[in-house]
Formats: C-alpha cells, structure tokens, sequence
C-alpha cells in the first residue's frame, strides 16, 4: 500500500478536480503490475494497471489507495476490470466519500465473490488526497496560504522591495507548491506592487495553475504580465463591477457577453454611475479580448465576497488554491474562515520600520486568547530559512 501511495504521488497537478490513486498488483508474493490515476479524464490506477498487466492476474491480491469506482463517467468502472481479471482479494485504502461511489464500490467487490479490506495506511492516505476530500464532500476547494516573512515579520521593506525575502531553495519549493495546485490566487494590490507572473519555473513539462486575482474594482492593469500571457496561462479575475450594490436595480443576468453589455446599457441609462460602468464594461470587454476570463462575485462591503468566490471556482472544477495574497487578502480569507492549512516561510533577516507590511493585515483579533492557531504541526529547515506548515484549527 506505501508503494501505491508512492505511485498516487505521480499525478501531482494533473488529476484535479480527481483523487490522487496509486495501484499494486501483486501475485504468489511478487509486484506483477502497477499503476495510477496520470491524468484527468484518462484512465484510473487500477485500470491502468491491469491493462499494462503481463502476467496472469487470476487469484492475485490487488493494493488500491481509494475505494475503486462503479459508475461510468469520463472512464469505465475500475470495479469492472478487476472482476474481469479474476482479482481474489482487494486492499482498499479509505473509501470514496464520492456519492457516486461511498462504500457500492466495496459491496459490487464483495457480491462477485471478492474479499475485500478497507483501511490501510488509512491516515497517510487522508493526508495525500485532503484536497480532494475535502472538494468532493463541500464544493469548495482546499486552501494553503503561503507567506514569506523577515524574522520581525515583515513581508517587504517600508519602500514596497520584497525581492527576496527568502532564500533560492525555500522559493523552489513554493514553485513545486504551486505545480501541484489546480490555482493559485493574489489580490489586485500584489499584481500592481510587484507585477507577477504566478507561472511555475522548474525543469521539463510541469503542471501550470490557473491565475486567478481578486480585483474588486477592476483594476487590472492591461499592460501586466498576467495579461500579456492570459492566452498562454489560463488567467481569472475576479471582481465586483458588475454584481455590486446596485445589483438589484439592474436586469437579470445573461450568461450571454451581448445580453449583458445590452443589460448594462439599460442599467446605465437609469443609473449615476453612468460613466463609472461604461468605463468598466470596455474595460471588461478588452481583458476579455486579451484571454482573461472575468467572473462576478457578490460584494462585502464593496469587495468580492470570498465565500461566494469559494463557491464559484468550486462550480468551475477548481479544487485547490494557493493563496499567496498580501496582507489584505490573506486577513480576508482568514476572516473567511476559509484557509485550510498555513505554509510560512520565515527568513533569519531584520529589515524593521512600522509601515512595513505584515502577512496578514485587516482589523486584526482583539484577544490573544481568539487567535486562530494552527495544529499538526511541521518545522523545516530551508537551509536557513524555516518552513512552518500546520492545519487551521476548527473554531467551532
């Protein structure tokens, strides 16, 4: 089953929104097939691994991290070929919380004769497929807030200068985050301070995230880098232009582009804001042209509503997001309740002065007593710089 777990860890980055499954096949106490989920679409572990099979497979054990699925979708039935292939004894890892799959996987197993053991190395598979755990049970996706500190917990210098903060090592494995990541997200003022890529840069073919920022107000300059590549990285923005305040004085929207800018004329013939729209609506429409991709959020006090945004990149597939905001955004997300699990970075350097940023701005919690504490705690060190990674814990 480790080596299983092993193989899962190969579809890192390509298998979103699906699980991460490795599979072994093992007969007369020898490996005779292995295999895993590669890619999104394609087929799953244990199909991949019995088709690749060259030995016989009658009466052989087989080893899989996650329940085997009984439904077509974009592939057939795993529990299918594992019947065909005359398998004796199946080891299940957890089980699928997947409605689709929830425990029918196991009993189709069972009723064709099958013996079946569920829950090996159950808690390192939990850990290996958390995003998808937790996606496919709420529809929101799982959230890692990095941030990179001095040791007085500064993210730049008091003139905005944050290149770098850590060292070449500790930013390599931030690129390695963020490839196996299905996002990652910043906010309007990142884009403008620093003007960012958010691309990965490692060696050979690695997976590249979506882009995604959140600008309210639709300031996304035309000239970044994110939208001279938008067309090459698949780039999002979300905003509150549109689906502000005034939303209940304008028409339903379409999902049509025509019916909305058709919407938003007769909503600017009636409106104050008249020029402020149509500023914005040509705005939308040349980042649009350049490839990015706009979606509306609610407004929480004339900003985009992150549960709502949660939701949104949910219904779009997006499982994962790694949040590396500024201290707005972070504060917003925390506020949120909706950061899953912290990667902080903290650099052996002082750089001081009180109006230098801090990982997480906002209004701040009044008693240390509230604070938001992480558990399951891991310290690493960078070499030099330290790495703390731990889980939120839950403030209910």
């Amino acid at each position: 089953m480790r080596r299983a777990i092993e193989l899962a860890k190969k579809g890192g980055g390509y298998v979103h929104p699906n699980p991460l499954v490795g599979c072994v096949v093992v007969n007369n106490g020898e490996i005779i097939a292995e295999g895993y989920h590669e890619k999104y679409g394609e087929y799953h572990a244990e199909r991949n691994a019995l088709l690749r099979c060259q030995s016989e497979t009658k009466g052989a054990s087989l080893y899989v991290t996650l329940e085997p699925c009984c439904h077509y979708g974009k592939t057939p039935p795993c529990t299918e070929i594992i019947i065909e292939k005359g398998i004796k004894k199946v080891f299940v890892g957890i089980l699928d919380p997947n409605p689709l799959v929830a425990g029918k996987g196991v009993k189709i197993l069972q009723d064709a004769g099958i013996e079946v053991e569920v829950g090996l190395c159950e808690d390192e598979i939990r850990e290996l497929n958390k995003v998808f755990l937790k996606y496919i049970t709420t529809k929101h996706p799982y959230v890692i807030m990095k941030t990179a500190m001095t040791l007085d917990g500064k993210i730049a210098a008091f003139t905005g200068d944050s290149r770098w903060v850590t060292n070449e090592q500790s930013r390599k494995l931030v690129h390695e985050l963020r490839s196996e990541m299905a996002a990652v997200i910043v906010g309007i003022g990142t884009v403008l301070a620093d003007d960012p890529m958010l691309n990965v840069r490692l060696e050979g073919n690695p997976h590249q995230p979506i882009r995604i920022v959140v600008d309210s107000k639709l300031r996304m300059p035309i000239d970044s880098q994110l939208v001279k590549t938008a067309k090459e990285y698949r780039t999002i923005v979300a905003n509150t232009v549109i689906s502000s305040d005034r939303r209940e004085s304008r028409p339903e929207r379409s999902e049509s582009f025509c019916q909305r800018q058709k919407n938003l004329q007769q909503l600017n013939e009636i409106s104050p804001f008249r020029s402020a729209s149509v500023e914005m609506t040509k705005k939308m429409r040349t980042l649009e042209s350049l490839g990015v991709e706009i979606i509306e959020c609610q407004s929480n006090k004339n900003h985009v509503n992150i549960n709502d945004l949660m939701s949104k990149l949910g219904a779009m597939g997006i499982d994962s997001l790694l949040l590396e905001g500024g201290g707005t955004l972070n504060a917003a997300f925390l506020e949120a309740g909706c950061v899953d699990e912290v990667w902080a970075f903290i650099a052996p350097k002082i750089i001081g002065g009180e109006g230098a940023k801090t990982p997480v701005s906002g209004n701040g919690i009044e008693k240390m007593s509230n604070a938001i504490q992480l558990q399951n705690i891991d310290i690493q060190n960078i070499n030099g710089d330290i790495l703390i990674k731990g889980k939120i814990c839950s403030r209910e």
